[in-house]
């Protein structure tokens, strides 16, 4: 995997058409408080949470996610339908809150694996049917004590706030299309996507792992258009030409449209 900073340098920003269509059902919206527990992993710098992981990402700082990020136990990963979304998050019922903290919403950026060994590293906690989040250092300092280890948390599922528009990085080659999604606003997470080129009908893509999606199909020479479908919502967002025909891989394209908004 190329390191996202590679080729953050060679960003590229195509205008694309809007089309942005809803299906049935209305629009994501914050979801009711649940418990769950949290715990965290890496340093104060958040260095550690920015090598990429289950979801496919990297650099979560060039991406735009920061520091406010966690890896997420099974049942929320949900084999990496549930990379990209968002989570308000508070600690509560422990000495180890800190006192006057405010929730913090972080994405959803790797999977928190299951340890069947209740005595293992991270005690279980990550065994389904646990809700968990092992979150970054810097995110966790926010409302935990570092003595703390593990605390009891209130999460939600909240909409998404990203700056921009849907960011497609390329990868693969004229036969082989491998996409990673980024950027994704409102649910953030993707349950479908297909692309189309200039000379085809629309593709169905599949999942290869986490936000990553492929297509087996000659699409060299071929302006590039997507479509993808969030798991929360079943909200549609269409994106046509969104690179041109001379795309090439290692580069990130954005669309003018989003969902969410």
């Amino acid at each position: 995997m190329v390191a996202m900073a590679s080729f953050l340098r060679y960003r590229v920003v195509v205008t694309t058409v809007l089309i942005a269509m809803m299906v049935t059902t209305e629009a994501f919206k914050e979801q009711d408080w649940k418990d769950a527990h949290a715990t965290f992993y890496g340093d104060e710098s958040g260095v550690a949470d920015d090598m990429g992981g289950a979801c496919g990402y990297s650099n979560m700082n060039a991406i735009g996610f920061g520091t406010n990020t966690a890896a997420l136990s099974t049942p929320l990963f949900n084999d990496g339908k549930g990379c990209g979304g968002c989570y308000e998050i508070r600690c509560t019922g422990s000495r180890f809150c800190r006192p006057g903290a405010s929730s913090i919403v972080v994405t959803g950026t790797n999977l928190c694996p299951p340890n069947w060994a209740e005595d293992s590293n991270n005690g279980g906690w990550c065994n389904p049917p646990r809700v968990h989040f092992d979150m970054a250092m810097p995110a966790w300092l926010s409302f935990g004590q570092y003595e703390g280890g593990i605390v009891p948390v209130m999460y939600r599922r909240v909409p998404c706030k990203r700056s921009g528009g849907i960011k497609f990085k390329l990868s693969g080659n004229a036969y082989w299309l491998l996409v990673y999604i980024l950027n994704v606003g409102g649910p953030g997470d993707v349950c479908g996507m297909w692309v189309k080129g200039d000379n085809t009908e629309w593709i169905s893509m599949s999942q290869n792992f986490g936000a990553v999606w492929q297509a087996f199909a000659n699409l060299g020479g071929q302006g590039l258009s997507f479509k993808l479908t969030a798991c929360s919502s079943e909200e549609t967002v269409l994106s046509n030409n969104v690179a041109d025909p001379n795309w090439g891989t290692g580069l990130i394209y954005e669309a003018t449209n989003n969902l969410g908004y």
